[in-house]
C-alpha cells in the first residue's frame, strides 16, 4: 500500500516513528541542568555580545553589553554598543531608551508570555523539556525546536556551562536570522536591588511607538 505521493506506508510509519523517537538520554540530562540552575537562580548579571546575522542581507551586526535578571519578572539590557540603547521589563511595563535621539517606548501591558522561550528560561519560566523537542547538537550544545509552531524561532541551541549555566545561545528564527549571544563574567545571586531596573528617562525625551503599534 502506498499514499498518493508514493511512499510506502511501511517507510511511512517509520519515518514517523524517529520523527517521535524520544531525546536522548544525554539531552535530557542536559536539559534538566539548565533548568535546575535557573530555578534556584533568584538574580544574576553578565556581560553579552550579541552576533546577528541577516540571511536576506549577508550582514552581521555585533552588540556589546551587560544584563541583568532578578526573579520575579525584571530583565534589562543595557546595549553599550554600536549605540547606546537600554531595554528593560518590569513585571507588565516594557521600556525602551534610546539616549542618542532622546526617545523611549513604554509599553505598560507588556505580555511577558509572548517573550520567546528561548529568553524565557533566564526568569526560571516555562519547561525546556515540555516546550521543545531536545537533542545534543553541534560542539556538545543542547538543541531545542520548538513544539508549536513559533515563527520567532526555529531552533535554539544553548551552550552549558559545568554547574547549567548557559555561555552562549544560539537562535535561528523561520526566516534563518541568527541571534547569537554569548555571555561572559556571570555572577549569579549577588542580591541585585529592584532599582537596578528602573530605567532613568529625561523630561524632555521623545516618546515614540514602536513599528506596528
Amino acid at each position: 500500500m502506498e499514499y498518493n505521493d508514493g511512499m510506502p506506508l511501511a517507510a511511512s510509519l517509520c519515518l514517523a516513528a524517529a520523527l517521535a523517537a524520544p531525546p536522548s538520554p544525554a539531552a535530557e540530562a542536559l536539559a534538566r541542568k539548565v533548568q535546575a540552575y535557573y530555578e534556584t537562580t533568584r538574580d544574576l548579571r553578565a556581560g553579552f555580545v550579541q552576533t546577528y546575522t541577516y540571511a536576506a542581507a549577508g550582514r552581521t551586526t555585533v552588540s556589546r553589553g551587560t544584563l541583568l535578571v532578578k526573579k520575579p519578572g525584571r530583565m534589562r539590557w543595557d546595549y553599550a554598543s554600536p549605540s547606546p540603547k537600554t531595554v528593560a521589563v518590569v513585571g507588565s511595563r516594557l521600556t525602551q531608551y534610546e539616549p542618542e535621539p532622546n526617545q523611549v517606548y513604554v509599553d505598560e501591558k507588556f505580555d511577558a508570555t509572548a517573550m520567546s522561550a528561548a529568553v524565557a528560561f533566564l526568569l526560571g519560566k516555562g519547561s525546556l523539556e515540555k516546550e521543545f523537542d531536545l537533542a545534543v547538537g553541534d560542539g556538545g550544545g543542547l538543541l531545542l525546536r520548538p513544539r508549536r509552531e513559533d515563527p520567532r524561532v526555529e531552533s535554539v541551541t544553548l551552550f552549558v556551562g559545568p554547574s547549567g549555566e548557559v555561555t552562549r545561545t544560539q537562535v535561528v528564527d523561520g526566516q534563518g536570522n541568527v541571534n547569537d549571544i554569548a555571555f561572559e563574567g556571570l555572577v549569579r545571586n549577588a542580591g541585585l536591588p529592584d532599582s537596578d531596573f528602573e530605567v532613568r528617562v529625561p523630561a524632555d525625551a521623545r516618546r515614540v511607538r514602536m513599528p506596528g503599534r
